[in-house]
């Protein structure tokens, strides 16, 4: 495993929901395109899904765009999707693998893939998710599968023998990519790479931390200690009596 940014294969998108974090964000040549989510936009103060949804497409005409339905029955899925991918051609429109009451997408997936709608098949967590979503998918339509490899390491479960195994299933599908969904720390951006991971999805906390890659770690271990020197001067701590008054 190469950890050098220059050496990476996959795409890294980034995710969120915040406009301005997003205008920025499209000037750095790194960043391949962009995700958010209702969770996100809601925690983003955004109160008008399709206001929000435009201005992101005219910000970023050029680089995919995933928006997600929030309807969890398959009639109103399959109309929410339609809406959101006429709304341009870069757009992915994220449908989740099952509904709430954890009854299958995949005939939606079926019917949508079938139609040229782009998707983005999204909070699969296992390998059995991503076989069906793989068999649902139209070979010759574009597609995302999301695996959220971040929640598989949450349950103590190392999510890198998964993905691995999740892009070999996935390879079905030519013209379909994997998503290393919610990384926990930069260095998935490596496994995702090292497993071969088409995509990674990347929050603003992490993207923060690629000034990071390749630094000396003896120069990083000194600015840590001065870092902890200097907080506890600038808040006044004192043990006892220090020394130069006990001598």
């Amino acid at each position: 495993m190469t950890n050098s940014i220059q050496g990476l294969r996959v795409k890294i998108f980034a995710d969120g929901a915040d406009l301005a974090g997003i205008l920025k964000l499209y000037s750095n040549p790194l960043i391949k395109g962009f995700t958010t989510n209702p969770t996100l936009m809601r925690k983003a103060g955004v109160e008008d899904y399709e206001v929000f949804a435009r201005a992101v497409l005219a910000a970023v005409p050029d680089r995919p765009v995933s928006f997600e339905v929030f309807a969890d029955e398959p009639l109103e899925i399959v109309r929410q999707a339609r809406e959101i991918a006429s709304w341009g051609e870069n757009v992915f429109v994220k449908i989740p693998v099952t509904t709430t009451d954890g009854a299958s997408c995949a005939r939606v997936v079926r019917l949508l893939s079938s139609e040229g709608v782009r998707l983005n098949v999204t909070a699969l967590l296992t390998l059995d998710q991503v076989r069906e979503v793989t068999d649902s998918l139209d070979p010759a339509t574009p597609a995302y599968v999301s695996v959220f490899a971040g929640r598989v390491a949450d349950t103590g479960i190392d999510p890198v023998p998964l993905m691995r195994e999740a892009v070999e299933i996935l390879s079905a599908r030519p013209k379909a990519e994997l998503i290393w969904a919610s990384p926990r720390e930069l260095l998935n951006i490596f496994h995702a790479d090292d497993v071969g991971c088409q995509i990674i999805t990347v929050t603003n906390d992490i993207l923060a931390k690629l000034a990071l890659v390749g630094k000396d770690l003896a120069a990083y271990s000194l600015e840590t200690v001065a870092m902890f020197r200097s907080d506890a001067l600038a808040a006044g701590y004192t043990i006892g009596a220090s020394a130069r008054a006990a001598a």
